[in-house]
């Protein structure tokens, strides 16, 4: 049996993690648990799967959970050094689904333990991909990404031979507000923000499609995982979500995985990885889908694929202070505090301000998230409403 932990099981990655390993139990033994602080949701998905550890972390929910885990036999745990210890528990393959530069730290103590580790959060790669990657080298830990465009690309890309390949296509849906203008998308609401037209996510990943800088992070990690010059990675408007990317090869023959807009589908290939597994999903029905489309995407409208470009293309901090201000941007967002096209002018603003030298460590980089989010911070202040 292939021992898991996941880290973030009450979020909508983790409970897809959840329903594809419930449905082979005789294949799949649980290690460990986190959430946050859904206490309910995470002692269920506990006792459903025999987990050995659940964590919340927030300790505060301790407490709650040791209550509702009584006479279970599951042990409890709360705040972050339960968190990493979860996190390095040697499990044979760990879903890192974090929200947030949160996630950091519980990823790195995974990639210590050398097994298989799930990217599912982007802000890790993003924030200190040079860290980790470092990290997977000396530890011999696999990385595997979950994302559904970075899996299409896995499933493509033929890591031994890299220089056949002459560009990676990220697909992206373009959000809710694809075909507004400018002036249109200065009313936006949070309930429309969150209503993403194809995918099923949770708020702050949803807003992140709404302004795009959801696709502005997969740019940067999928420089980080794939062997390729960043110009040579690409965006292209994809609104029905059935392509999830391609890969463009020298002899013109372009390789592109297509699967519908559902989160197990990629999570199962990293389950069973090097192997397949059956998920629940219907087979892909072109004929009812009917037709693909694709457009160019429009970087003055959605100028946070400009900024996430940039701060590729600088390298060092930026893409640390990019992700730290846009988590504060997009909180406020979620809080009402600002409107939506303020997201991006804090980001844009933020990196404007702050250029510190490239991390080399994990505590470097969490030092420049937390510096950034307190300029990040001051300039919400500017823009409350």
């Amino acid at each position: 049996m292939k021992t898991v932990t996941i880290l973030g099981a009450t979020g909508s990655v983790g409970t897809s993690t959840l329903d594809l390993i419930e449905r082979e139990p005789d294949r799949f033994r649980v290690v460990a648990l986190t959430a946050n602080c859904d206490v309910i949701k995470l002692a269920a998905a506990a006792i459903r799967t025999n987990a050995e550890f659940a964590v919340v972390a927030d300790e505060k929910c301790l407490p709650e959970l040791r209550e509702a885990l009584a006479g279970t036999g599951i042990r409890a745990g709360g705040g972050a050094e339960a968190i990493a210890e979860a996190a390095s528990s040697g499990a044979d393959w760990t879903m890192g689904a974090i929200v947030g530069c949160a996630g950091l730290k519980p990823v790195m103590a995974a990639i210590e333990q050398g097994g298989t580790v799930v990217i599912a959060n982007k802000e890790p790669l993003v924030s200190a991909g040079d860290v980790i990657l470092a990290a997977a080298t000396r530890t011999g830990a696999t990385l595997l990404p979950a994302d559904s465009e970075h899996n299409a690309i896995f499933q493509c890309f033929d890591a031994t031979r890299p220089e056949r390949v002459r560009r990676i296509i990220l697909t992206c849906s373009g959000g809710p507000f694809r075909d507004w203008t400018t002036e249109q998308m200065r009313g936006v609401t949070l309930e429309q923000a969150v209503k993403h037209p194809n995918w099923s996510m949770g708020a702050k990943i949803s807003v992140d499609s709404a302004t795009c800088m959801n696709k502005g992070l997969e740019l940067i990690e999928a420089a980080r995982l794939f062997p390729i010059a960043h110009d040579r990675i690409e965006i292209v408007i994809h609104p029905q979500s059935v392509i999830h990317s391609l890969v463009d090869h020298v002899d013109g023959s372009v390789l592109a995985q297509l699967g519908p807009p559902d989160m197990r589908t990629p999570i199962a290939h990293t389950l069973a990885w090097p192997d397949r597994m059956a998920t629940p999903m219907a087979p892909l029905d072109l004929v009812a889908i009917g037709r693909l489309d694709f457009e160019a995407p429009d970087q003055v409208r959605f100028p946070a694929l400009r900024l996430a470009r940039e701060a590729l293309d600088a390298g060092g901090a930026r893409p640390a202070i990019l992700n730290a201000a846009n988590e504060v941007a997009v909180e406020a967002f979620l809080q009402r505090r600002i409107g939506f096209l303020e997201i991006a002018a804090i980001v844009e603003h933020t990196l404007s301000c702050y250029d510190p030298a490239a991390p080399d460590i994990v505590d470097a980089v969490l030092a420049i998230d937390a510096e950034a989010r307190i300029l990040a911070g001051e300039r919400v202040k500017d823009y409350a409403v």
